[in-house]
């Protein structure tokens, strides 16, 4: 329950970590983390975050060992922030702090920071393998069947895109090209520019994946052009590759439509005061138009493409 305990509580169950206890500490909340909550703990000699989480409820299915098991892999990889400590039964991951800038989508729009990031996600996707899996096809009818069985609101025209979600899935499993360690959610919140570095952080999604899912949620989350995602994928590439492109834009617009779910089961279910509904539908909107738009049958065709 530590997601929701007061800072005396917390600093009671701070004593039981061993670089912790015992020593003045100065607590701080940072911004983000919509399924945690993320305090910074300054001491004399270090400076550390810890991840608290609500260990009495799962509807997103968040498999928190996985989530620590992947973020050390991050570590190993160059990119990840290090694990210190992580107490399960107590909901607490203990990180090291990244010194840096957290990104805001408008950071995309400098110069070199789309290069910079494309690097970034290519030496986590060259690191350590993740354990498990993720795949949006396969996330996606999890989260219906949550949203379902609780009576959870969904827009109510959600289903009449089905026979769109399923033709993109087709056309993606033909072409499938293996998986890679992903972080899957890569809002701009979970980069962290240290000067000419990008971290990457936040792994609580993470999972093995299509390398254009990573490079189509990134596009859709920090609000990137078509053109930008052209630069992306070419970064993360060296060099223009039109199916790859197209791969990642559908990857980008099944995101959209997987997440409103996600969204929809927090409306109905978190304690956190945040328009929940809101962020669901800015998503479902921009999925519908790309779903409803003419680019699509255009896209289906270039990512079966040999280029």
């Amino acid at each position: 329950m530590a997601l929701t305990l007061s800072d005396d509580r917390l600093n009671e169950l701070f004593e039981e970590f061993p670089v912790l206890a015992g020593r003045p500490r100065r607590l701080e909340e940072l911004s983000g983390g919509l399924t945690n909550r993320n305090v910074k703990i300054t001491t004399p000699d270090a400076t550390y975050v810890a991840r608290c989480t609500d260990t009495s409820s799962n509807l997103l299915g968040i498999d928190r060992d996985r989530e620590c098991h992947n973020t050390r892999a991050a570590e190993q990889a160059g990119v990840g922030a290090p694990v210190i400590d992580y107490r399960p039964d107590l909901g607490i991951m203990l990180l090291g702090y990244l010194e840096g800038k957290t990104l805001s989508n408008d950071d995309f729009q400098r110069p070199g920071v789309i290069a910079k990031a494309a690097g970034a996600i290519r030496t986590l996707h060259s690191g350590p393998r993740f354990v498990g899996r993720f795949d949006m096809f396969e996330q996606q009818p999890i989260y219906l069947k949550t949203a379902r069985d609780k009576g959870f609101r969904i827009p109510a025209d959600y289903l009449d895109h089905a026979d769109t979600f399923d033709e993109i899935a087709r056309v993606l499993a033909a072409t499938d090209q293996g998986t890679v360690p992903c972080n899957n959610d890569l809002l701009a919140g979970n980069f962290i520019e240290d000067g000419d570095r990008i971290w990457l952080i936040d792994y609580e999604y993470s999972g093995n994946n299509d390398p254009c899912f990573e490079l189509g949620n990134t596009w859709a989350e920090c609000g990137l052009s078509t053109e930008q995602l052209e630069e992306f994928v070419t970064a993360y590439y060296g060099r223009r590759l039109r199916h790859k492109t197209a791969r990642a834009q559908l990857q980008g617009i099944v995101g959209k439509y997987g997440w409103t779910l996600w969204g929809c089961i927090q409306n109905g279910s978190s304690a956190i005061d945040f328009d929940f509904w809101g962020w669901a539908m800015e998503r479902y909107e921009g999925a519908v138009a790309e779903f409803r738009g003419p680019n699509l049958a255009r896209l289906l065709d270039d990512a079966q493409a040999a280029d």
